[in-house]
């Protein structure tokens, strides 16, 4: 027992070193890029008015937040985010379980779904601006349509592949349709539910910020266009690097909950 011990403390040890070492490697490559980028905007290398440097983004940042401006474009954008992102796991899971109930509307949607995850969905916001105006629920919907319908058809592609003897199982006990698939579909599911929210995530904020692009007068996507068309680039280079600071948090706390989830089924 003693050396088995030994082995898993040894193991523990490496993966703890192994961590370190990538964590670190990024945080190098990182500080190495913005130390090449700066200094190339110093010495003229290349123009700090297109390029911007990592500090003129920085005092940008500063600017925006003392008169309180940046919050609120930030809070805009994750709002309309997270409220996509929601609404598209309930539609995706709902739909879902609808097709997975009944053959006949999954057969007859099937050709549907996938003409419509196929579609350009940049092409769709400016008739959905006629349609519902320039507001948040313009921009959500746009968010929405980016995601819900690869959602709807990975998820039941998901529902498919469960293990047919554990459905059978449940049959020959007596079960209905309604107790296979709250005690094997949906539980054998959750972690294809996961990994779809986490490519939904990122899927939405793209969405959105097509959106703001078209229709809104905050938020990150607004910020992004203003600025690249009164030449603030400071402004969209700030804007896309806090964009990618919220898809990776949002990935990380998806990634940190399935952990939990995986951690207690375990």
């Amino acid at each position: 027992m003693s050396e088995i011990s030994l082995a898993q403390q040894k193991f523990l040890l490496t993966q703890k070193k192994h961590r370190r070492t990538v964590a670190a490697s990024r945080l190098c490559i990182f500080v190495l890029f913005l130390a090449i980028w700066e200094g190339a905007a110093k010495m003229d290398l290349i123009d700090s008015f297109f390029f911007s440097s990592p500090s003129g983004v920085v005092l940008c940042a500063y600017d925006m937040l003392l008169d309180h401006t940046l919050f609120t474009h930030i809070g805009v954008t994750l709002f309309e985010t997270i409220s996509s992102f929601v609404l598209v796991t309930v539609l995706a899971l709902l739909t879902t379980i609808i097709l997975w109930l009944n053959k006949k509307i999954s057969e007859t949607l099937e050709p549907y779904l996938v003409i419509l995850n196929s579609l350009p969905k940049s092409a769709l916001a400016p008739l959905l601006i006629v349609w519902l105006g320039a507001n948040y629920n313009t921009v959500i919907i746009t968010g929405i349509s980016v995601a819900v319908f690869g959602s709807i058809l990975n998820l039941y592609t998901s529902f498919q592949s469960v293990d047919p003897e554990k459905i059978k199982l449940i049959k020959t006990l007596g079960g209905k349709k309604y107790h296979i698939l709250t005690k094997v579909v949906l539980p054998a599911n959750i972690p294809a539910l996961f990994a779809i929210m986490k490519v939904n995530i990122g899927l939405c904020l793209v969405g959105v910020i097509i959106g703001e692009f078209i229709s809104s007068r905050q938020g990150l996507g607004y910020l992004i266009i203003y600025g690249s068309q009164v030449f603030k680039l400071d402004w969209v280079i700030m804007s896309i690097v806090i964009l990618c600071l919220l898809a990776w948090g949002l990935y990380s706390l998806l990634s940190h909950l399935e952990k939990r989830y995986l951690k207690r089924m375990s």
